[in-house]
């Protein structure tokens, strides 16, 4: 169940900071206006509240292993909010960043 609610916390957590900065971007780059950029930053704050409840104490292994969670979210907000395709080697390397989080976050520890 540990594993479970972390990828849970990673999944919540890439909501809250790419979708922070998609509304910033769209508020500002795509002038929606201020409202947009308010959620953003309130999305970005709530983002660094998320990686807290991870059931790894260690600062750098969640933020470590999250920066791969955020490469293969990232390219998924893309294709789902903004039409992006990804090539073969965005796919490439979204696997392997995944392939580091799970070991960085998931390997046996002893």
């Amino acid at each position: 169940m540990t594993i479970v609610r972390s990828l849970v916390l990673f999944v919540l957590a890439a909501v809250f900071e790419i979708g922070g900065a998609w509304l910033v971007w769209q508020g500002w780059r795509e002038h929606r206006g201020a409202a947009w950029i308010a959620a953003g930053i309130l999305a970005l704050a709530a983002y660094g509240f998320a990686a807290t409840f991870q059931p790894d104490a260690h600062f750098g292994r969640i933020l470590a292993a999250y920066g791969g969670v955020f490469v293969a979210g990232s390219l998924l907000w893309g294709v789902v909010m903004d039409g992006f395709r990804p090539d073969w080697w965005d796919l490439a390397g979204a696997a392997i960043c995944l392939v580091g989080v799970s070991v960085i976050m998931y390997a046996p520890r002893g």
